[in-house]
Protein backbone atom coordinates (compact mmCIF):
# COMPACT_ATOMS: atom_id res chain seq x y z
CA UNK A 1 0.00 0.00 0.00
CA UNK A 2 1.19 3.54 -1.20
CA UNK A 3 -0.19 5.45 2.23
CA UNK A 4 -2.73 5.03 4.73
CA UNK A 5 -5.79 4.19 3.63
CA UNK A 6 -8.74 6.85 4.67
CA UNK A 7 -12.26 4.88 5.11
CA UNK A 8 -10.55 1.64 5.44
CA UNK A 9 -13.40 -0.46 6.68
CA UNK A 10 -15.39 0.63 3.23
CA UNK A 11 -12.10 -0.43 1.30
CA UNK A 12 -11.67 -3.69 3.22
CA UNK A 13 -15.09 -4.78 2.25
CA UNK A 14 -14.70 -3.45 -1.36
CA UNK A 15 -11.63 -6.03 -1.56
CA UNK A 16 -13.51 -9.22 0.05
CA UNK A 17 -16.59 -8.44 -2.13
CA UNK A 18 -14.47 -8.31 -5.09
CA UNK A 19 -12.89 -11.68 -4.56
CA UNK A 20 -15.89 -13.12 -3.68
CA UNK A 21 -17.25 -12.42 -6.67
CA UNK A 22 -14.32 -12.23 -9.68
CA UNK A 23 -11.79 -14.84 -7.65
CA UNK A 24 -8.97 -12.54 -8.03
CA UNK A 25 -7.73 -9.88 -6.10
CA UNK A 26 -7.82 -6.04 -7.78
CA UNK A 27 -4.93 -5.16 -9.67
CA UNK A 28 -5.46 -1.20 -8.75
CA UNK A 29 -7.79 0.52 -6.30
CA UNK A 30 -8.34 4.03 -6.32
CA UNK A 31 -10.08 6.43 -4.13
CA UNK A 32 -11.92 9.64 -4.89
CA UNK A 33 -13.96 11.83 -1.98
CA UNK A 34 -17.07 13.86 -2.26
CA UNK A 35 -16.86 17.80 -1.57
CA UNK A 36 -18.88 20.15 -0.07
CA UNK A 37 -19.37 24.03 -1.12
CA UNK A 38 -18.17 26.15 1.54
CA UNK A 39 -18.37 29.55 -0.28
CA UNK A 40 -18.97 30.72 -3.75
CA UNK A 41 -22.39 30.38 -4.74
CA UNK A 42 -23.27 30.27 -8.75
CA UNK A 43 -20.29 31.67 -9.52
CA UNK A 44 -18.69 29.00 -11.70
CA UNK A 45 -20.67 29.60 -14.99
CA UNK A 46 -20.36 33.28 -14.24
CA UNK A 47 -16.49 32.65 -14.32
CA UNK A 48 -15.97 33.51 -11.05
CA UNK A 49 -14.52 31.97 -7.75
CA UNK A 50 -15.45 28.81 -5.23
CA UNK A 51 -14.33 27.79 -1.96
CA UNK A 52 -14.85 24.32 -1.50
CA UNK A 53 -13.30 21.36 0.22
CA UNK A 54 -12.91 17.51 -0.49
CA UNK A 55 -14.76 15.75 2.29
CA UNK A 56 -13.93 12.36 5.12
CA UNK A 57 -16.83 10.20 3.07
CA UNK A 58 -15.67 8.71 -0.58
CA UNK A 59 -15.76 5.70 -3.31
CA UNK A 60 -13.36 3.35 -3.67
CA UNK A 61 -12.93 1.71 -7.26
CA UNK A 62 -11.01 -1.77 -8.11
CA UNK A 63 -9.80 -2.96 -11.23
CA UNK A 64 -8.63 -6.53 -12.08
CA UNK A 65 -8.17 -8.30 -16.35
CA UNK A 66 -9.84 -10.59 -17.70
CA UNK A 67 -8.85 -13.61 -18.92
CA UNK A 68 -8.20 -13.61 -22.87
CA UNK A 69 -7.71 -11.15 -25.12
CA UNK A 70 -10.99 -9.37 -25.66
CA UNK A 71 -12.50 -5.91 -24.54
CA UNK A 72 -15.16 -7.39 -22.55
CA UNK A 73 -16.07 -5.18 -19.46
CA UNK A 74 -17.79 -6.62 -15.98
CA UNK A 75 -18.82 -3.87 -13.81
CA UNK A 76 -20.93 -4.10 -9.94
CA UNK A 77 -22.14 -1.79 -8.10
CA UNK A 78 -20.66 -3.02 -4.58
CA UNK A 79 -23.61 -1.94 -2.48
CA UNK A 80 -26.18 -3.65 -4.87
CA UNK A 81 -24.11 -6.23 -6.39
CA UNK A 82 -25.76 -5.16 -10.02
CA UNK A 83 -23.35 -6.07 -12.44
CA UNK A 84 -23.40 -4.48 -15.94
CA UNK A 85 -21.35 -6.12 -18.95
CA UNK A 86 -20.38 -4.14 -22.09
CA UNK A 87 -17.51 -3.45 -24.81
CA UNK A 88 -14.91 -1.51 -23.07
CA UNK A 89 -13.71 -0.63 -26.51
CA UNK A 90 -17.35 0.95 -27.45
CA UNK A 91 -19.44 1.73 -24.08
CA UNK A 92 -22.56 2.95 -24.47
CA UNK A 93 -25.39 4.65 -22.47
CA UNK A 94 -27.35 1.80 -20.44
CA UNK A 95 -31.04 2.25 -19.56
CA UNK A 96 -31.12 -0.56 -17.60
CA UNK A 97 -27.94 0.46 -14.77
CA UNK A 98 -28.32 3.93 -14.77
CA UNK A 99 -25.36 4.05 -12.48
CA UNK A 100 -22.94 2.56 -14.69
CA UNK A 101 -23.23 5.47 -17.08
CA UNK A 102 -21.07 7.48 -15.22
CA UNK A 103 -18.08 4.39 -15.19
CA UNK A 104 -18.71 4.13 -18.52
CA UNK A 105 -18.48 7.84 -19.95
CA UNK A 106 -15.30 8.03 -18.13
CA UNK A 107 -13.86 4.99 -19.99
CA UNK A 108 -15.11 6.77 -23.12
CA UNK A 109 -13.14 9.49 -22.36
CA UNK A 110 -10.20 7.58 -22.03
CA UNK A 111 -10.68 5.39 -25.08
CA UNK A 112 -10.07 8.92 -27.02
CA UNK A 113 -7.18 8.97 -25.95
CA UNK A 114 -6.28 5.36 -26.44
CA UNK A 115 -8.73 2.70 -27.20
CA UNK A 116 -9.20 0.13 -24.66
CA UNK A 117 -6.96 -3.12 -25.58
CA UNK A 118 -8.44 -5.42 -23.04
CA UNK A 119 -11.10 -6.29 -20.86
CA UNK A 120 -11.42 -5.73 -16.90
CA UNK A 121 -13.58 -6.96 -14.04
CA UNK A 122 -14.63 -3.92 -11.58
CA UNK A 123 -16.38 -3.07 -8.63
CA UNK A 124 -16.99 0.31 -6.65
CA UNK A 125 -18.02 0.94 -3.06
CA UNK A 126 -18.85 4.27 -1.31
CA UNK A 127 -20.04 5.67 2.21
CA UNK A 128 -21.07 8.77 0.50
CA UNK A 129 -25.18 9.50 1.55
CA UNK A 130 -26.80 9.52 -2.01
CA UNK A 131 -28.56 12.37 -2.70
CA UNK A 132 -26.88 14.52 -0.03
CA UNK A 133 -25.62 17.11 -2.14
CA UNK A 134 -22.34 15.96 -1.46
CA UNK A 135 -21.41 14.29 -5.06
CA UNK A 136 -20.90 10.72 -4.90
CA UNK A 137 -21.62 11.21 -8.69
CA UNK A 138 -18.11 12.94 -9.11
CA UNK A 139 -16.27 11.11 -6.68
CA UNK A 140 -17.04 7.83 -8.55
CA UNK A 141 -16.33 9.33 -11.75
CA UNK A 142 -12.95 10.39 -10.19
CA UNK A 143 -12.03 6.97 -8.75
CA UNK A 144 -12.85 5.46 -12.14
CA UNK A 145 -10.66 7.97 -13.87
CA UNK A 146 -7.34 7.67 -11.66
CA UNK A 147 -8.24 3.50 -12.12
CA UNK A 148 -8.45 3.36 -15.87
CA UNK A 149 -4.86 5.69 -15.56
CA UNK A 150 -3.21 3.29 -14.03
CA UNK A 151 -4.34 0.18 -15.94
CA UNK A 152 -4.61 1.42 -19.08
CA UNK A 153 -1.42 3.36 -18.76
CA UNK A 154 -2.69 6.82 -19.82
CA UNK A 155 -1.25 9.85 -18.25
CA UNK A 156 -3.99 12.90 -17.92
CA UNK A 157 -3.11 15.85 -15.82
CA UNK A 158 -5.60 16.65 -12.96
CA UNK A 159 -7.75 19.22 -15.02
CA UNK A 160 -7.85 16.85 -17.84
CA UNK A 161 -9.44 14.21 -15.44
CA UNK A 162 -11.99 16.18 -14.41
CA UNK A 163 -12.97 17.54 -17.30
CA UNK A 164 -13.38 13.68 -18.36
CA UNK A 165 -15.55 13.29 -15.73
CA UNK A 166 -17.32 16.01 -16.55
CA UNK A 167 -18.35 14.97 -19.77
CA UNK A 168 -19.13 11.66 -18.71
CA UNK A 169 -21.86 13.97 -16.64
CA UNK A 170 -23.01 15.77 -19.37
CA UNK A 171 -22.89 13.32 -22.28
CA UNK A 172 -23.70 9.71 -20.39
CA UNK A 173 -25.65 10.68 -17.21
CA UNK A 174 -27.35 14.12 -18.93
CA UNK A 175 -26.62 16.12 -16.06
CA UNK A 176 -24.94 19.64 -17.36
CA UNK A 177 -22.65 20.17 -14.60
CA UNK A 178 -19.78 22.71 -13.82
CA UNK A 179 -16.74 21.24 -13.21
CA UNK A 180 -16.67 21.94 -9.00
CA UNK A 181 -17.60 18.46 -7.93
CA UNK A 182 -14.66 16.74 -10.19
CA UNK A 183 -12.01 19.36 -9.03
CA UNK A 184 -12.80 19.39 -5.75
CA UNK A 185 -12.91 15.56 -5.32
CA UNK A 186 -9.20 15.98 -7.31
CA UNK A 187 -7.39 18.84 -5.94
CA UNK A 188 -8.59 18.36 -1.68
CA UNK A 189 -6.21 18.44 0.75
CA UNK A 190 -5.91 18.06 4.27
CA UNK A 191 -7.25 20.80 6.89
CA UNK A 192 -7.33 22.50 3.33
CA UNK A 193 -10.29 24.27 1.22
CA UNK A 194 -9.79 24.73 -2.56
CA UNK A 195 -9.74 28.13 -3.92
CA UNK A 196 -11.20 27.56 -7.45
CA UNK A 197 -10.88 30.26 -9.99
CA UNK A 198 -13.36 29.04 -13.11
CA UNK A 199 -12.11 31.60 -15.24
CA UNK A 200 -8.10 30.43 -15.36
CA UNK A 201 -8.95 27.51 -13.89
CA UNK A 202 -6.15 27.99 -11.56
CA UNK A 203 -6.45 25.86 -8.41
CA UNK A 204 -5.08 26.41 -4.82
CA UNK A 205 -5.39 24.54 -1.23
CA UNK A 206 -6.02 27.10 1.46
CA UNK A 207 -5.28 26.39 5.02
CA UNK A 208 -7.91 26.26 7.24
CA UNK A 209 -7.81 25.68 11.25
CA UNK A 210 -8.00 21.98 12.20
CA UNK A 211 -9.57 23.49 15.12
CA UNK A 212 -12.91 23.63 13.15
CA UNK A 213 -14.78 21.75 11.12
CA UNK A 214 -18.23 21.64 9.25
CA UNK A 215 -21.79 19.97 9.69
CA UNK A 216 -23.40 19.13 6.46
CA UNK A 217 -27.22 18.99 7.46
CA UNK A 218 -28.94 17.16 4.57
CA UNK A 219 -32.72 18.73 4.61
CA UNK A 220 -33.73 16.15 1.76
CA UNK A 221 -36.37 18.76 0.65
CA UNK A 222 -36.44 18.80 -3.14
CA UNK A 223 -38.76 21.88 -4.30
CA UNK A 224 -40.34 21.70 -8.34
CA UNK A 225 -39.35 24.11 -11.65
CA UNK A 226 -35.82 23.84 -10.04
CA UNK A 227 -34.86 23.14 -14.14
CA UNK A 228 -36.97 26.62 -14.91
CA UNK A 229 -35.12 28.66 -12.23
CA UNK A 230 -31.96 27.30 -12.81
CA UNK A 231 -31.95 28.58 -15.96
CA UNK A 232 -34.06 31.65 -15.44
CA UNK A 233 -30.92 32.94 -13.09
CA UNK A 234 -28.29 31.99 -15.51
CA UNK A 235 -29.79 33.99 -18.07
CA UNK A 236 -30.62 37.30 -16.13
CA UNK A 237 -26.85 36.75 -15.05
CA UNK A 238 -26.04 36.72 -18.76
CA UNK A 239 -28.30 39.86 -19.30
CA UNK A 240 -26.31 41.40 -16.59
CA UNK A 241 -23.06 41.13 -18.03
CA UNK A 242 -24.07 42.63 -21.40
CA UNK A 243 -25.33 45.32 -19.70
CA UNK A 244 -22.48 46.42 -17.29
CA UNK A 245 -20.10 45.20 -20.83
CA UNK A 246 -21.89 48.29 -22.51
CA UNK A 247 -21.83 50.50 -19.38
CA UNK A 248 -18.77 50.05 -17.85
CA UNK A 249 -15.44 51.70 -19.18
CA UNK A 250 -13.44 48.01 -18.82
CA UNK A 251 -13.57 45.06 -20.40
CA UNK A 252 -16.40 43.17 -19.08
CA UNK A 253 -17.46 39.20 -20.10
CA UNK A 254 -18.98 37.68 -17.34
CA UNK A 255 -19.39 38.96 -13.76
CA UNK A 256 -16.54 37.89 -12.45
CA UNK A 257 -15.40 41.29 -14.39
CA UNK A 258 -17.86 43.15 -12.03
CA UNK A 259 -17.15 45.47 -8.73
CA UNK A 260 -19.55 45.54 -5.56
CA UNK A 261 -19.33 49.06 -5.63
CA UNK A 262 -20.05 49.11 -10.11
CA UNK A 263 -22.98 47.33 -9.02
CA UNK A 264 -23.99 49.38 -6.42
CA UNK A 265 -24.14 52.28 -8.83
CA UNK A 266 -25.59 50.61 -11.66
CA UNK A 267 -28.17 48.55 -10.26
CA UNK A 268 -30.84 51.40 -10.47
CA UNK A 269 -30.06 51.33 -14.18
CA UNK A 270 -31.20 48.20 -14.22
CA UNK A 271 -34.11 46.06 -15.13
CA UNK A 272 -35.16 45.25 -11.48
CA UNK A 273 -34.77 41.63 -11.80
CA UNK A 274 -31.54 41.35 -13.29
CA UNK A 275 -30.24 43.89 -11.15
CA UNK A 276 -31.33 41.22 -8.56
CA UNK A 277 -30.09 38.10 -9.46
CA UNK A 278 -26.73 39.52 -10.61
CA UNK A 279 -25.66 41.05 -6.82
CA UNK A 280 -25.75 37.07 -5.43
CA UNK A 281 -22.47 36.19 -7.68
CA UNK A 282 -20.81 39.66 -8.05
CA UNK A 283 -21.41 39.84 -3.77
CA UNK A 284 -19.97 36.14 -3.70
CA UNK A 285 -16.91 36.87 -5.53
CA UNK A 286 -16.07 39.64 -3.33
CA UNK A 287 -16.61 37.12 0.12
CA UNK A 288 -14.88 34.60 -1.37
CA UNK A 289 -11.94 36.72 -1.86
CA UNK A 290 -12.47 38.73 1.28
CA UNK A 291 -12.69 34.81 3.45
CA UNK A 292 -8.90 33.74 1.74
CA UNK A 293 -7.76 36.80 3.84
CA UNK A 294 -8.99 35.87 6.58
CA UNK A 295 -8.25 32.09 6.99
CA UNK A 296 -4.72 33.66 6.17
CA UNK A 297 -5.06 35.91 9.34
CA UNK A 298 -6.59 32.60 10.92
CA UNK A 299 -10.29 34.90 11.19
CA UNK A 300 -12.39 31.99 11.78
CA UNK A 301 -15.10 34.66 13.50
CA UNK A 302 -15.08 36.74 10.42
CA UNK A 303 -15.14 33.65 7.50
CA UNK A 304 -17.86 32.92 9.34
CA UNK A 305 -19.74 35.99 8.82
CA UNK A 306 -19.46 35.75 5.28
CA UNK A 307 -20.93 32.08 4.87
CA UNK A 308 -24.20 33.91 6.74
CA UNK A 309 -24.19 36.84 4.45
CA UNK A 310 -23.99 34.33 1.63
CA UNK A 311 -27.06 32.92 2.61
CA UNK A 312 -28.73 36.03 3.41
CA UNK A 313 -27.54 36.97 -0.09
CA UNK A 314 -28.70 33.95 -1.42
CA UNK A 315 -32.15 34.33 -0.44
CA UNK A 316 -32.60 37.78 -0.52
CA UNK A 317 -31.24 38.51 -4.43
CA UNK A 318 -30.91 35.01 -5.84
CA UNK A 319 -34.02 33.83 -4.35
CA UNK A 320 -32.54 29.99 -4.26
CA UNK A 321 -33.04 29.08 -0.69
CA UNK A 322 -36.27 27.76 0.84
CA UNK A 323 -38.20 27.73 4.48
CA UNK A 324 -36.05 24.60 5.12
CA UNK A 325 -32.61 25.54 4.54
CA UNK A 326 -33.63 28.94 5.82
CA UNK A 327 -35.15 27.67 9.50
CA UNK A 328 -31.47 25.30 9.52
CA UNK A 329 -29.32 28.74 8.95
CA UNK A 330 -31.27 31.06 11.19
CA UNK A 331 -30.81 28.48 13.77
CA UNK A 332 -27.51 27.93 13.83
CA UNK A 333 -27.09 31.77 15.04
CA UNK A 334 -28.14 30.70 17.95
CA UNK A 335 -26.22 27.34 18.60
CA UNK A 336 -22.99 27.50 20.50
CA UNK A 337 -19.97 26.79 18.79
CA UNK A 338 -21.01 27.47 15.17
CA UNK A 339 -19.47 30.38 13.66
CA UNK A 340 -21.29 30.39 9.80
CA UNK A 341 -23.67 28.67 8.07
CA UNK A 342 -25.30 28.97 4.41
CA UNK A 343 -26.98 26.79 1.75
CA UNK A 344 -24.37 24.53 0.00
CA UNK A 345 -24.53 23.76 -3.32
CA UNK A 346 -27.67 24.85 -6.46
CA UNK A 347 -30.13 25.35 -3.81
CA UNK A 348 -33.99 25.01 -3.76
CA UNK A 349 -33.96 22.66 -1.29
CA UNK A 350 -30.78 20.01 -0.35
CA UNK A 351 -28.32 20.75 2.25
CA UNK A 352 -26.94 23.76 4.77
CA UNK A 353 -22.82 23.50 5.56
CA UNK A 354 -22.37 24.98 9.36
CA UNK A 355 -19.19 25.36 10.13
CA UNK A 356 -18.13 25.17 14.07
CA UNK A 357 -16.07 24.59 16.72
CA UNK A 358 -14.82 20.42 17.01
CA UNK A 359 -15.06 20.12 20.66
CA UNK A 360 -19.06 21.62 19.69
CA UNK A 361 -19.74 19.71 16.90
CA UNK A 362 -21.49 17.35 18.57
CA UNK A 363 -23.71 18.98 20.59
CA UNK A 364 -24.72 21.29 17.67
CA UNK A 365 -25.54 18.72 15.52
CA UNK A 366 -27.87 17.43 18.19
CA UNK A 367 -29.31 21.19 18.94
CA UNK A 368 -29.65 21.88 14.71
CA UNK A 369 -31.81 18.26 14.59
CA UNK A 370 -33.88 19.55 17.28
CA UNK A 371 -34.40 23.10 15.38
CA UNK A 372 -35.29 21.01 12.02
CA UNK A 373 -37.82 19.24 14.08
CA UNK A 374 -39.46 21.71 16.17
CA UNK A 375 -40.00 23.01 12.70
CA UNK A 376 -40.53 20.81 9.99
CA UNK A 377 -41.76 17.44 12.61
CA UNK A 378 -39.09 15.64 11.44
CA UNK A 379 -34.90 15.25 11.92
CA UNK A 380 -32.43 16.30 9.51
CA UNK A 381 -29.35 14.52 8.60
CA UNK A 382 -26.67 15.47 9.92
CA UNK A 383 -23.28 14.51 9.08
CA UNK A 384 -19.47 16.19 10.40
CA UNK A 385 -17.53 16.65 7.44
CA UNK A 386 -13.93 17.12 7.33
CA UNK A 387 -11.04 18.82 5.12
CA UNK A 388 -9.52 15.52 3.39
CA UNK A 389 -7.21 14.52 0.92
CA UNK A 390 -7.91 14.06 -2.59
CA UNK A 391 -8.29 11.49 -4.69
CA UNK A 392 -5.49 9.37 -5.11
CA UNK A 393 -4.31 5.77 -5.51
CA UNK A 394 -4.46 3.43 -2.67
CA UNK A 395 -3.19 0.17 -4.46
Amino acid sequence: MDKEIVNKSVYDILVNKFVAKYGVEPEVVSYAPGRVEILGNHTDYNEGYVLSAAINYGTFFAIASTEGEGTEAFLTAGDVMEEATFDAAAPTVSREYMWSNYVKGVLAGFNKLKPATRGFKAMFLGNIPLGSGLSSSAALEVAAGLAFSKFYGIEVSKLDLAKIGQKSEHEYAGVKCGLLDQVSSIYGFKDALVWSDFRTFDIKNVNISSDVCFLMCNTNAKHALVDGAYNERRQKCEQAAAYFASALDHPVTALRDVTWMEWLKHKDDMEPLVAKRSAHPIGEDDRVLTAIELLRNNDLEGFGKLMFESHASSRNYFENSCPELDVLVDGAKAVPGVLGARLSGGGFGGSVVVMVKVEDADAAAVALRNVYANKFSQRCDIRTIKCSEGAHIVK
